[in-house]
């Protein structure tokens, strides 16, 4: 009986060697936040109203693939180039809220950057309006990725004052954690800094940082936050940074934050 001979398998695609590597594409708002022209949001609207073209060609898919490295990209007729990346530090003060613009005309930490004349800048992570203290900015997207990736347990203090005395008991409980919304809220570290006779501050240290955490955590013991201030992230600390006031980091500052995310 004759039988008929096995097909060949197909041939198998090698990349030779010494060829570089694709370039890595995202979509094109995200390319245009990425080289410090604006917002995503922002980026969105200029691509969808024609503004935006990418090899000469007008884009209107905010979510077109495009590469930082291969495209060329121009936005109004002018060629957009990389800007050159900024690290940054401010001391956000309670009631202003962390985003671009707001519907309701409450004040944003854009406001208070906007002396600065930068290019689009990024917060690392966020302070709810609330809260005050240490808020990076950055448009360096892969550094800001390192450092609020939860895989990183970098470390973040607060100065938080509460509503009443604490004890060892509570201090434990605090370290314990509670669970909330599926989610277990606990402090890496905690200790007293100072006391009233009513109220008093505690030292919190998170090596995570879930939405409203410290918030949430001390309202699932029936604590009331009356003040949260974060001093520190890794080894950045807040120091004599008025508030309200920014200032740019040093090279061995953003290198040390580096560190402390591995």
């Amino acid at each position: 009986m004759n039988r008929k001979p096995n097909p060949s398998p197909p041939p198998r695609h090698r990349r030779v060697a010494g060829a570089a590597e694709p370039a890595p594409r995202h979509g094109l708002a995200r390319v245009l936040s990425k080289l410090g022209v604006c917002s995503r949001t922002q980026a969105q609207a200029l691509v969808r109203a024609g503004r935006v073209r990418v090899d000469g060609r007008i884009v209107h898919d905010p979510e077109a693939p495009t590469s930082t490295q291969r495209s060329r990209i121009s936005l109004d007729g002018a060629d957009i180039v990389a800007a050159e990346k900024i690290y940054l530090m401010l001391n956000k003060p309670r009631g202003c809220v962390t985003t671009t613009s707001d519907e309701r005309g409450r004040d944003t930490v854009y406001t208070l950057l906007q002396d600065g004349k930068f290019p689009w800048l990024a917060p690392v992570g966020r302070l709810d309006k609330a809260s005050e203290g240490l808020l990076l900015f950055t448009n360096d997207s892969a550094w800001a990725a390192r450092l609020t990736d939860p895989a990183s347990h970098l470390d973040k203090t607060y100065h938080v004052q509460i509503d009443r005395l604490p004890d060892a008991d509570l201090l434990a409980r605090l370290r314990a954690g509670i669970a909330d919304d599926g989610e277990v809220l606990l402090a890496k570290s905690v200790c007293e800094l100072r006391r009233g006779d009513k109220n008093s501050w505690l030292e919190i240290v998170l090596d995570e940082g879930r939405n409203r955490h410290i918030r949430r955590l001390l309202a699932g013991l029936d604590i009331a936050v009356l003040r949260l201030i974060r001093v520190a992230m890794g080894t950045l600390v807040l120091g004599e940074l008025a508030k309200g006031q920014w200032r740019v980091l040093s090279g061995a500052e953003v290198a040390a934050l580096k560190q402390s995310a591995p």
